[in-house]
C-alpha cells in the first residue's frame, strides 16, 4: 500500500492555501475558487552551508547597464502596446479568450520578429500552426516549432537552439515534471512559469507566455502570475464586431494603459491606424440622442460615439440602462440634469450605449453623455461637426480635464468644427487651433448655447 499522497486546497485567484475547503476565500473574498491540490513535500534544494556564493552583492553604481533597445515586430499597433517592442530578458503574459485571436497576432508578430523565434505549443500540433501561418502569410524560414508540455524538455531545447524569443502557447498546459500536480493547476502554472522566467531573465531573451480568462473575464490562474511577469497585455473583442483591442495593464518598460486596434480578417488581423473613423464610420449626423467625445487611451486620443434613448416610461419607476459606461455614474450624471439644468429625466427610459463596443470609464466622457441625454429628450440633434469634452461635478460645474490639447488635435484632424472643453481648460490651449473653441462653465450655460 501506497503512501498516502498530502492535499491542500489552493485559491485559483490569489494563491491563498488552505488546509480544508472552505467556500469563500478569506484573502480575496471571491466564492468556490478553493481547488484541491497535491501537496508537495519534498523539494529540491540545498542547505545554507553547502550553497556556494555564486552571486555576490555589489555597488549599485558598478553595475553593468545591460543594452535595452527595443526589438520590433514591425506590427506598430502591438509595438505600442509594449512600449517601443520586445526588451531582452522581459516575460509578456498575452491573456485573452479561447479563439479571440492570440495565437494569431503571435504568429504574425513572430513573422516579422528581427531574429529566431522558437513557438512551443501545448495545444495544437505543428502542422495546424503551419496551416494558420501559411493562411495569414506569417510563415518565416525564421520561426521554429515545436509542440511540447514538459519545461524540462523545453528549458533544453532552449538551451541548444538559442533563440531570440520564446513563445509558450499557453502557459496552463504547461508542466514541471517533478510535481506530482495535473497541469492546469495553480502549483504547476505558477512553478512552470518561475522556471521560464528565471531562464529567460538568466540568458537575455524575451518570453511571451499566451494564457487563458475566466468567464469573468480576468486572467485565468493565479494571481501571482501577473505579479511575476514584467507585461500583461490583455487581447480583447466582440463576437459581433470584427475589430480585436490589446491593451497593456501592467507595464514594467513602458505606458500602462496603452491599446492597440486591430481588424480581424480572413487572411490575419490588420492594424487599424485610425481608429477614430472606424468607431465613426456609420453614424448618423442627422439623429438626436448621440455626441461625438475624445477618449484618452494610453497616449492617444480616439474620437467615439455615445448614443441615449430617452422615451416617456409607461411604468412607475423609469428604467436605466448602460452599455459601456458605468451604470451608477448615469444616475448621478441624470440626477445633476434635473436639479441643476432643468431638464426633467426621472419620467423618462433612458438607455446608453457607447457604439464599437468601447467601454469608457474617464471623467471626460461626462459632459458627451449628458448633452446626448439632453438632446435625446428634447428630440433635437446636435449641431454637425461638434465634439464635446469635460467632467461634470455635482453642482452642475463643468470641470477641467487631461490632455485637451490631444483631444483637440484629433478632433481638428479629423474635420470636426467646434468643440466643447470646460473653461479652465480653454487657458491650456497653447497654439489656437483652426477648431472653434466652446468654453462653457456650468451644464446649464451649454444646454442654452447648443440647444
Amino acid at each position: 500500500m501506497g503512501k498516502k499522497q498530502r492535499t491542500q486546497f489552493i485559491c485559483t485567484q490569489c494563491g491563498y492555501e488552505s488546509p480544508k475547503w472552505i467556500g469563500k476565500c478569506p484573502s480575496c473574498d471571491q466564492w468556490n475558487s478553493l481547488r484541491e491540490e497535491i501537496l508537495e513535500t519534498s523539494k529540491k534544494g540545498a542547505s545554507t552551508a553547502q550553497v556556494s556564493a555564486k552571486r555576490a552583492p555589489v555597488p549599485i553604481k558598478s553595475v553593468n547597464i545591460a543594452d535595452t533597445d527595443r526589438i520590433m515586430t514591425g506590427i506598430h499597433e502591438f509595438d505600442r502596446t509594449l512600449g517601443g517592442g520586445f526588451i531582452p530578458g522581459s516575460v509578456v503574459l498575452l491573456a485573452g479568450e479561447p479563439g479571440i485571436g492570440k495565437s494569431t497576432l503571435i504568429l504574425q508578430a513572430a513573422a516579422g520578429f528581427q531574429g529566431k523565434v522558437l513557438y512551443i505549443s501545448g495545444e495544437e500540433s505543428a502542422s495546424q500552426i503551419a496551416q494558420r501561418a501559411a493562411r495569414i502569410h506569417a510563415a518565416s524560414d525564421s520561426t521554429h516549432l515545436i509542440t511540447e508540455t514538459s519545461v524540462e524538455q523545453i528549458l533544453y531545447h532552449i538551451s541548444a537552439e538559442k533563440p531570440d524569443l520564446v513563445i509558450i502557447d499557453s502557459i496552463q498546459t504547461m508542466e514541471v515534471e517533478a510535481l506530482d500536480n495535473s497541469p492546469g493547476t495553480v502549483t504547476q502554472v505558477r512553478e512552470s512559469a518561475s522556471a521560464i522566467i528565471d531562464s529567460a531573465k538568466q540568458n537575455h531573451y524575451p518570453v511571451v507566455l499566451i494564457g487563458h480568462v475566466t468567464k469573468d473575464g480576468s486572467i485565468a490562474g493565479p494571481k501571482t502570475l501577473e505579479h511575476m511577469v514584467d507585461t500583461v497585455l490583455q487581447f480583447e473583442g466582440d463576437t459581433h464586431h470584427s475589430y480585436r483591442i490589446v491593451r497593456a495593464l501592467k507595464n514594467r518598460y513602458g505606458s500602462t494603459n496603452e491599446i492597440g486596434i486591430f481588424e480581424m480578417r480572413e487572411d490575419g488581423l490588420a492594424e487599424i491606424t485610425n481608429p477614430s473613423r472606424l468607431f465613426l464610420n456609420e453614424r448618423d449626423r442627422e439623429i438626436s440622442g448621440t455626441a461625438i467625445v475624445p477618449v484618452l487611451e494610453g497616449t492617444r486620443a480616439l474620437l467615439v460615439e455615445v448614443q441615449a434613448l430617452v422615451s416617456p416610461t409607461p411604468f412607475g419607476y423609469p428604467q436605466r440602462v448602460a452599455t459601456g459606461f458605468d451604470h451608477k455614474r448615469l444616475a448621478m450624471l441624470l440626477a445633476v440634469i434635473e436639479k441643476r439644468a432643468g431638464h426633467r429625466v426621472s419620467t423618462h427610459d433612458v438607455f446608453l450605449n457607447v457604439t464599437g463596443g468601447v467601454r469608457l470609464d474617464e471623467p471626460a466622457v461626462d459632459l458627451a453623455v449628458c448633452s446626448a441625454i439632453v438632446s435625446g429628450l428634447l428630440d433635437k440633434p446636435l449641431k454637425p461637426g461638434l465634439v464635446i469634452a469635460g467632467e461634470v461635478g455635482l453642482g452642475g460645474e463643468i470641470r477641467s480635464v487631461s490632455h485637451i490639447q490631444k483631444r483637440v488635435q484629433e478632433a481638428e484632424k479629423l474635420g470636426f468644427t467646434h468643440i466643447v472643453i470646460p473653461s479652465g481648460n480653454g487657458k491650456q490651449i497653447s497654439t489656437m487651433p483652426k477648431i472653434k473653441l466652446i468654453t462653457p462653465s456650468t451644464l446649464f450655460d451649454l444646454f442654452s448655447s447648443i440647444f
